[in-house]
């Protein structure tokens, strides 16, 4: 490879380290052509995948930051450059090399840091984005229903006990309406004992 080859090369690498979520690197001896077409496609839009020659991965790596990879560079290379989910890219590499023993996962780079092949194969195990963000919404929904049965209970507590009281005070309307004619009574007692206040009066002449 000429010189300005080489140089684009390292760039276009050291630019997929930089701007990727994750890289995975593997070995891919043995695959055929066939057999590399169906692991891109099982890759789908979560990750690009590549071959690359060591010495120039090593540069550009470093170029990119990443110390370390240069033990896992060893064999024919191929990248798997993470744009998308990266749990669902490594579950594709992982159960693409189940199938395919010719693959081997060689280790990988996340957040800018090397991981070694058991690293990466846990990666594999986590969640998926979308497997998360259906759990995220699930409990946001469950916490909204409580909530929204919190505020109902008190509304519907105090409907039950007006509903209550309107049946009392239909069934004996004195509940409401016999407060009110105490003052009555009270003025009617008070007459008697003026009529007796005048009709002593001439008595005492």
């Amino acid at each position: 490879m000429a010189r300005p080859d080489k140089a684009a090369k390292v760039a276009e690498l050291t630019d997929a380290f930089s701007n990727s979520a994750a890289a995975v690197l593997t070995e891919y001896r043995g695959l055929t052509v066939k057999d590399l077409k169906e692991l891109r496609r099982s890759l789908g839009e979560n990750a690009t995948y590549a071959v690359a020659k060591n010495t120039l991965t090593t540069i550009a790596a470093k170029e990119a930051g990443i110390e370390g990879i240069e033990e896992s560079l060893n064999g024919p290379t191929a990248i798997a450059f993470v744009t998308g989910d990266i749990a669902a890219a490594t579950k594709g590499l992982r159960d693409f090399a189940k199938a395919n023993p010719s693959l081997a996962i060689k280790g990988g780079v996340l957040e800018g840091k090397f991981l070694d092949a058991k690293a990466v194969l846990k990666l594999a195990d986590l969640e998926s984005r979308e497997v998360l963000l259906a759990k995220l919404a699930g409990a946001m929904q469950a916490n909204l229903a409580k909530a929204a049965y919190m505020l109902a209970a008190p509304l519907a507590k105090g409907a039950r006990v007006l509903g209550a009281l309107q049946t009392a005070a239909e069934a004996n309307p004195s509940l409401i309406g016999g407060a009110g004619s105490a003052p009555a009574a009270t003025a009617s007692d008070e007459t008697p004992a003026a009529d007796a206040a005048t009709e002593a009066a001439p008595a005492s002449e």
